[in-house]
C-alpha cells in the first residue's frame, strides 16, 4: 500500500510552546577569544534567536560563567529582549553539573532542548551530551555558538550530531517557529526581527516592502 501524504508538520520540527531554550556564556570574556565566527555575527545571531524566543513565548533559561569575577555580562543584544528574566550564574563548565540550572529544567518540565552558547567544544558539548544521556531531545544552534578556531567549533558540533543531538541555524529556529506566513499573529514579529538582525535575508524584505508594499503570505 502506498503512503498517503498528509499537510501535517513532522514531530521533529520545533514549535514555541514544545521546547526549552538554553543559552548559556554569551560574555564578554567568551566572546574575546572566539574565532570560529566574527563577533558581529555572533551577536546578531544571538540577538535573532534571543528576541524570537521572547516573542514566541518559548521558555527559555539564560544562563553565565563567573560573570562578576572573570566572563563579564551577557550580551545587551539578549537581556533587551528578557529584560525581566533571572540570569542563572554559575562556577561549572558544564551547566548540566550546575544544580540551580538544573532545578530550573526540571521546573519548566520539557523534554526537548534547544542549546547555543560559547563556547561550542566546552559550554555547549557538556550540557548536550549530558543531556542526551539522560533521555532529552537536545538541538544546537550552530551559528549562536562558537569557539576558539573554526576546527574546535566543528569537532564539537561533529561529536554532538554523532551523539544525537540536532544541528540547526539561529534564522532556521526563527523560521521554524513562524513556520506559515498566514499566522499573522506573529508575521510582523518575525518580520521585524528579521529586519533588525536577519542580515540579508532582513535587507531583502525591506526593500521589497519599500519598494512594491509586498509581503510574505
Amino acid at each position: 500500500m502506498s503512503i498517503k501524504a498528509t499537510p501535517t508538520p513532522g514531530s521533529q520540527l520545533v514549535s514555541p510552546k514544545d521546547h526549552t531554550l538554553i543559552m548559556i556564556d554569551h560574555q564578554s570574556q567568551m566572546a574575546f577569544a572566539t574565532h570560529s565566527i566574527d563577533a558581529v555575527t555572533l551577536r546578531n545571531n544571538a540577538a535573532l534567536v534571543a528576541h524570537a524566543a521572547a516573542g514566541f513565548g518559548v521558555s527559555t533559561i539564560v544562563t553565565s560563567v563567573a560573570e562578576k569575577s572573570f566572563s563579564g555580562p551577557i550580551f545587551d543584544e539578549i537581556k533587551a529582549a528578557f529584560p525581566k528574566l533571572e540570569v542563572t550564574d554559575r562556577t561549572s563548565m558544564n551547566t548540566w553539573e550546575d544544580a540551580n540550572v538544573i532545578a530550573r529544567v526540571n521546573a519548566i518540565g520539557k523534554d526537548r532542548l534547544v542549546l547555543a552558547g560559547l563556547w561550542t567544544s566546552v559550554c555547549i558539548v557538556g550540557p548536550a551530551l549530558s543531556a542526551l544521556e539522560q533521555g532529552y531531545e537536545v538541538y544546537v544552534i550552530a551559528d549562536c555558538c562558537g569557539d576558539v578556531s573554526t576546527e574546535a567549533h566543528q569537532r564539537a558540533m561533529e561529536r554532538m550530531v554523532q551523539a544525537g543531538a540536532r544541528p540547526m541555524t539561529s534564522l532556521q529556529y526563527m523560521l521554524e517557529l513562524q513556520r506559515d506566513w498566514a499566522r499573522g499573529e506573529t508575521y510582523e514579529l518575525t518580520t521585524g526581527i528579521a529586519k533588525k538582525f536577519g542580515g540579508s535575508y532582513g535587507l531583502g524584505i525591506i526593500y521589497a516592502q519599500t519598494m512594491f508594499n509586498a509581503h510574505e503570505g
